[in-house]
């Protein structure tokens, strides 16, 4: 029986069935690498990774490979997925030894968990110049026998140099400068010069969807940045055109392998679409907009939350074919079974879906994302927050997972709620999104902290990578600041300050893959609004407000009734100002007020001021 039979990850189930005596993700599999006085091999990818799937069959299915690895060392498979935090702390690791990062990621290190080798896909024998599995395993385990204090002293020194790395991280800090108006059109010419020109899109290949980028590139644009505007629309209007849209069935696959946008590969994940859902709703392309709705009702819905992705294989012929299925028009696809989807209900990513459904709502896109949204929200608040208020990272099939909820899941699920419940006038949602922020804005944010990596005296070193998703420093900020306005509480925005300032120079050196973290600081930067429409009826003022809906600015739009409810969950902004029987609307500073507006062209006027 193998030890990952009883695993919650469909990846690691995946590898069950293996010869390689595979450990989860544990303090047994390093005890046994001491007692064993052996490295560990830690395999770490995803159960729709294409080349993932291809390492597998070439290598971990040979029973010759499984006697070689269970003779010469502890194979430890982990889901990246299950466990960001681990990946995030090796990925950051391998880059000591490998550019090219990625999954598989296949780590060496030593029975206390230090990495002294890393590489990515290894093949089965030499290929390209690229040294096989077999090649790497002798070398890394003869290393370790007659080279033992070498391998101690590097991985040490990398171990060392990346916990001072994270220390550093924030010394200095307090008095951060944080970016004007005018630094922040600076980072928009920059992300200009990063333009593919030919092709669309930034830089060469591999070439992947820069939602976080782009959100921030869109608010310049609503706050007035006509090229931020252009460059926004040639991107999405690319996208839209190219491979990486599946034209049959809606959403968007993970990246392109090609400059040109050609041969994707093919996996659909979630966060990527939930991204991709906001843009499009905002910039008004209903149609794929609409596509990506469909693909999260049709294809990801389990249960009653989104599960993690798609897969980019499926079988044809009786073979597996890596976007065969996805090459086919709606006729070739009937009769065959779609890719399968990796059912794992993530907090943090269903977040994301939330937050897009929003947006998808308030521009009126088709397949009733409104209704979408609510029902995952209600089925999440039910099966993804404890008895004590806490979340968990994720569940499948109705059984939550152990690994600890992350920053990023606190984040996104409490910033989706948020904007959801604006979105829907839902009181419900606010009253939770509020509770979840207000439950660990105070604390040092050691949430997600996984037990093996504390028990190893690993410093996390603070993810803000955002090419695909934004990062959980960033969610979190944006709900911080959101919630600071709706309770009126304004301490709330020098915590999120209080998190940023660590990573301002970062994100402003390299703004393509800081999309997020600029979307806060633009917020900031501006002067803080709040655009308040109170109508039983419809009304014109409501669309007026829309349209302003700017970094830095709120707009949120309920009946009397809604405002009512908002204002007994906590949402301050509201008080005195609940009565919808004649549509008002409010221009407020910080829930300072001009008079009531309840006429368009009086609201215009106040805007305009």
């Amino acid at each position: 029986m193998s030890r990952l039979d009883g695993a919650l990850s469909p990846y690691l189930l995946s590898h069950a069935h293996q010869s390689v005596d595979w450990f989860p993700w544990s303090p047994d599999a390093f005890a046994e690498a001491a007692k064993r006085d052996c490295p560990v091999m830690i395999s770490i990818g995803y159960s729709t990774c294409h080349w993932c799937h291809v390492m597998s069959r070439e290598s971990f299915d040979d029973p010759a490979m499984a006697e070689l690895l269970n003779q010469k060392l502890v194979a430890i498979k982990v889901d990246r997925e299950e466990h960001p935090e681990v990946d995030a702390l090796y990925m950051a690791q391998a880059q000591a030894f490998t550019d090219h990062l990625g999954w598989p990621l296949t780590v060496f290190t030593t029975p206390e968990g230090a990495a002294f080798y890393a590489q990515t896909y290894l093949p089965p024998e030499p290929r390209g110049g690229q040294p096989s599995l077999t090649q790497v395993v002798e070398a890394v385990t003869t290393a370790w026998a007659e080279k033992r204090e070498d391998v101690l002293e590097s991985s040490r020194a990398l171990v060392g140099a990346l916990a001072d790395a994270a220390e550093a991280i924030g010394k200095d800090s307090r008095d951060q400068v944080f970016p004007s108006t005018e630094q922040l059109s600076v980072i928009v010419d920059a992300l200009i010069a990063q333009e593919d020109i030919e092709f669309g899109g930034f830089g060469g290949a591999p070439k992947f969807p820069v939602s976080p980028a782009l959100s921030f590139l869109q608010g310049e644009g609503l706050a007035g940045s006509e090229p931020a505007t252009q460059l926004v629309a040639r991107t999405l209007e690319t996208y839209a055109g190219s491979d990486l849209r599946d034209a049959v069935e809606g959403g968007f696959f993970r990246y392109s392998t090609m400059r040109d946008f050609s041969e994707p590969h093919y996996e659909r994940m979630l966060y990527d679409n939930a991204g991709l859902l906001s843009l499009y709703s905002r910039q008004g392309d209903l149609d794929t907009a609409a596509g990506i709705v469909s693909f999260l009702h049709s294809t990801l819905l389990v249960e009653g939350g989104f599960g993690s992705a798609q897969d980019s294989e499926s079988i044809i012929e009786g073979l597996p074919s890596e976007g065969g299925y996805y090459l086919l028009d709606a006729v070739g696809r009937e009769g065959l079974t779609p890719p399968k989807v990796d059912d794992k209900v993530i907090t943090g990513w269903n977040g994301l879906a939330l937050r897009g459904l929003a947006d998808a709502h308030l521009a009126g896109v088709p397949g009733d994302p409104g209704a979408l949204g609510d029902q995952v929200a209600t089925w999440l608040l039910a099966h993804h927050v404890r008895d004590d208020g806490t979340l968990i990272r994720l569940s499948r099939k109705g059984i939550p997972g152990a690994a600890p909820a992350t920053l990023e899941d606190y984040g996104a699920f409490s910033l989706g709620l948020l904007e959801l419940g604006m979105a829907l006038g839902e009181a419900r949602f606010i009253t939770e999104a509020l509770r979840l922020v207000e439950s660990i804005a105070g604390e040092e944010l050691t949430v997600g902290r996984d037990e093996v990596m504390r028990e190893k005296g690993f410093t996390p070193r603070p993810d803000i990578q955002e090419g695909a998703s934004p990062s959980g420093i960033s969610l979190f900020s944006q709900a911080l600041v959101l919630a600071a306005t709706l309770r009126g509480d304004y301490g709330l925005i020098e915590r999120a300050r209080g998190l940023l300032a660590p990573h301002v120079s970062q994100a402003m050196l390299t703004p393509l893959g800081a999309g997020g973290i600029l979307q806060v600081l633009a917020s900031l930067a501006r002067e803080e609004r709040e655009i308040i429409v109170v109508a039983d009826g419809p009304t014109d003022m409501i669309e007026i407000a829309r349209r302003h809906r700017t970094p830095g600015t709120l707009v949120l739009s309920v009946t009397g009734e809604q405002a009512q409810q908002m204002l007994e969950a906590g949402v301050e902004i509201l008080r005195g100002r609940t009565d919808g029987s004649i549509a008002t609307a409010y221009v407020c500073h910080r829930g300072v007020c001009q008079l009531p507006a309840q006429s368009a062209e009086a609201l215009l006027e106040q805007l305009q001021q």
